[in-house]
């Protein structure tokens, strides 16, 4: 259920409410919003009797809220959620591009990346620091010396960096380090890291699972929000289908499909969907089409030499023409 205040609601009012709720045996979550404040109901059972509400000074109505995702569903918050990460704002009416490598290789790679980045007109820097690969025998990371080279890139050209985490144990470290945290495909239900990550006060990055339903997804979306944190960004980057013509299957249905259901920004990922360089930039103009409100890509200027995903990386050059494209794109859907 939703509780929702009049807008002339004092703050005593309002934690009359919030008192209630908790001497019912349930956890009231404050939503503010436009001119007024919500407060969400969690942890019932079952209906909650809204006559329990409705006569309380201050309250303008209470809510029945259909959705099994309750915190992240437009049903609770009818608002876009805008994220400001530095200079940086992400949701609807901004246009955000993150670039940058699969992984940190070393300091020179990753300045190097950086600047061209910077210049094409990227405004998040990304790099796995810690990376779980499917083979042990892969390349795992830097690890810390890889956040202390993001941290350098964030100084030397100002702009925020992302960076996944993998672990419950290594969470304070890229905590520290990263200005966004990514939660990825392989840990989208890994619940005790949702929860550290609802702890935290870093926006974070949710990628969709490679076999998740959109469902699945926002529940993962509502461990983190339940948990208290309310920054988060939602990815799409390609499910698992039976095709051979690309690594995943990019479900760019699913974005006009989470504007409707959620208020959260939602990005995708095309290089990951891909798996082949030649599909990244047309990936991403049918991405910004359906509605996105950003892109992640990745970018190498050595991709034959990189110690991972290099086949999906885009050179520089490709990268700067995929900024003028989505630029473009952002501005013709913004005039519409």
């Amino acid at each position: 259920m939703l509780v929702v205040m009049d807008k002339n609601a004092t703050p005593d009012q309002v934690d009359r409410v919030v008192r209630t709720i908790a001497s019912k045996g349930f956890v009231a979550r404050p939503i503010p919003g436009g001119d007024r404040i919500s407060i969400g109901i969690l942890n019932n059972e079952g209906p909650v009797d809204p006559a329990l509400f409705m006569g309380m000074p201050g309250v303008k109505d209470a809510i029945a809220v259909t959705r099994p995702y309750k915190l992240v569903s437009r049903e609770t918050k009818a608002e876009d959620t805008l994220i400001q990460v530095g200079n940086v704002t992400i949701g609807k009416g901004h246009l955000t591009i993150i670039g940058g490598p699969c992984a940190i290789e070393s300091e020179t790679q990753a300045m190097t990346i950086a600047e061209r980045v910077k210049q094409a007109g990227g405004n998040i820097f990304r790099g796995g620091a810690f990376k779980p690969r499917t083979s042990p025998y892969s390349f795992q990371g830097m690890e810390l010396e890889g956040l202390k080279i993001l941290a350098k890139v964030r100084e030397t050209f100002g702009m925020p960096v992302i960076t996944e985490v993998i672990d419950r144990e290594t969470f304070d470290q890229v905590e520290a380090y990263a200005d966004i945290v990514q939660i990825g495909t392989r840990n989208m239900q890994n619940f005790s890291l949702l929860k550290r990550a609802g702890q935290s006060h870093r926006p974070v990055m949710l990628k969709r699972g490679m076999s998740a339903t959109l469902e699945e997804w926002l529940m993962a979306a509502e461990y983190i929000m339940a948990a208290g944190n309310p920054n988060i960004l939602l990815c799409e980057r390609g499910v698992r289908t039976f095709v051979r013509h690309s690594r995943n299957t990019l479900d760019l249905s699913v974005v006009p499909v989470i504007a409707k259901e959620s208020h959260l920004p939602v990005l995708v990922d095309p290089s990951h969907a891909a798996g082949v360089r030649d599909q990244v930039i047309p990936l991403s103009r049918a991405a910004l089409a359906v509605g996105a409100h950003g892109l992640m890509v990745e970018v190498h200027h050595e991709p034959e030499n990189a110690l991972s995903d290099g086949a999906q990386s885009l050179y520089p050059d490709q990268f700067t023409d995929l900024c003028v494209y989505a630029r473009k794109i952002h501005d013709l859907l913004r005039e519409h």
